[in-house]
């Protein structure tokens, strides 16, 4: 009966905003915030949060954390004790609350991403590890005093290091993207978007990026753009 009064007098958190990415599925999307420092989003604010009032002083820092939801991983209410992170090649299991798998009991996410400029209910930001259309719950200013801890142990990621691939991008089907478009997207393919179980050098992978699907394959470092859909 107790935890039912204090489950009762929670309030349900609704979303204050929501993302807006080149990136509109799951597959493809940076395993960590920052990773992609060229990759462009928006955080558009819902009433009445979009008000300049809310957003008054924003623009005095440098970075922001989000607090979000995985909105696209229905299982999330099952999520597993362990989880198998790629950064471990995707067979060495470790606990849950151990990683950041997406996979969690309360399905929320922490990002950290760099403000660009704001306008009127909208903030531009870089390097987010969001897709299109993710619910936002909360954004809080990055304090540098408070947040950073650069001599921290960072667990088993001290111990594996994440391999970037080359990235083969023909000029033929550059064209099809901007400058600024073209550096993001090579940014993420070298990161080797692929599940690590992954290992054949034939078959060919789709990615959806600013309006457009990206085929490509793998093969031992390289990652080769093959056509433009």
């Amino acid at each position: 009966m107790e935890n039912f009064i204090i489950f009762a007098s929670m309030k349900q958190i609704e979303p204050i905003a929501h993302f807006r990415s080149p990136l509109t599925s799951k597959f493809g999307i940076p395993r960590q915030s920052g990773l992609v420092e060229e990759l462009r989003g928006r955080i558009v604010f819902e009433e009445p949060y979009n008000h300049p009032e809310a957003l008054r002083g924003i623009e005095g820092f440098d970075y922001l954390w989000l607090i979000w939801g995985f909105s696209e991983n229905d299982s999330a209410a099952q999520a597993p004790l362990t989880v198998r992170p790629p950064r471990l090649g995707g067979n060495k299991r470790m606990g849950v609350f151990a990683t950041r798998s997406p996979f969690r009991p309360n399905g929320l996410g922490l990002s950290c991403v760099r403000v660009d400029r704001v306008e009127q209910g909208v903030i531009h930001v870089l390097g987010a590890d969001l897709m299109d259309g993710t619910p936002i719950y909360d954004v809080k200013p990055y304090i540098p005093y408070a947040d950073a801890h650069p001599d921290a142990r960072a667990g088993f990621t001290d111990d594996t290091g994440w391999k970037q691939l080359e990235v083969d991008f023909p000029d033929d089907l550059r064209r099809h993207f901007s400058a600024e478009e073209q550096t993001a997207l090579v940014s993420i393919l070298s990161l080797d978007p692929r599940p690590h179980y992954h290992a054949d050098p034939q078959r060919i992978y789709g990615m959806p990026f600013a309006g457009r699907d990206i085929r490509f394959r793998v093969s031992e470092n390289t990652v080769y753009v093959v056509e433009i859909v």
